[in-house]
């Protein structure tokens, strides 16, 4: 195995470890130590690959927000070219509750909360990238299936925000300040209500 390889391997043992640090005990609770530790790789070995625990936690946090948002705009891209909205929307919305509550990234948005004042600027970033990406590109969706007919937004981005929140508020703030958690079901059950109560407002 080349030098390059094994570096790379232990970066991503450090990332995994400090991961499931993080979310475990959070921020503050968390040390390099016990990084090293559960990824079997000298203190040294973390501090060569991150200079600090704070670059650490917002590389984790910048891969976090980059693989939900891959998942959630392939998702939102195949809406453009839907000819049954109604179909579409609730396959979309099934699909969408079920990556956004994810039961890790829940935990990072309680991490995030708990440490909003200390790191602004991740906080802002995790928003842009996440929900605010969404609505934007959920909005452009929405707009060309107005343009054709599908559906009527005089406001796409406020369309957009009002369908993500429909899907996702009951059950997100649920599991977000509390320990229950929701079966496939019952995810599919708020989705596809979410969509019959959206085209009740935006349907043609």
């Amino acid at each position: 195995m080349s030098s390059q390889s094994r570096s790379a391997r232990k970066h991503d043992a450090i990332m995994d470890a400090a991961r499931t640090l993080f979310l475990r005990n959070g921020y503050s609770g968390t040390s390099m130590d016990e990084i090293a530790a559960l990824a079997a790789v000298s203190k040294q070995t973390v501090y060569k690959n991150f200079a600090d625990k704070e670059r650490l936690f917002i590389e984790i946090i910048t891969a976090d927000i980059a693989q939900a948002e891959a998942q959630t705009q392939a998702n939102v891209q195949a809406l453009a070219s839907s000819e049954d909205i109604a179909t579409d929307l609730r396959d979309f919305a099934r699909r969408h509750i079920t990556i956004v509550l994810q039961p890790h990234l829940i935990q990072m948005r309680r991490v995030i909360i708990a440490v909003a004042d200390r790191f602004p600027d991740l906080a802002t970033t995790w928003y842009a990238s996440g929900p605010g990406r969404s609505h934007t590109t959920l909005a452009a969706q929405f707009e060309e299936l107005t343009r054709r007919g599908l559906l009527r937004t005089p406001d796409p981005l406020l369309a957009a925000q009002h369908f993500n929140w429909l899907v996702l508020s009951i059950p997100l703030n649920q599991l977000m300040f509390s320990p229950e958690e929701f079966t496939q079901a019952q995810f599919e059950y708020y989705a596809d209500e979410a969509v019959r109560v959206f085209l009740a407002a935006y349907g043609t």
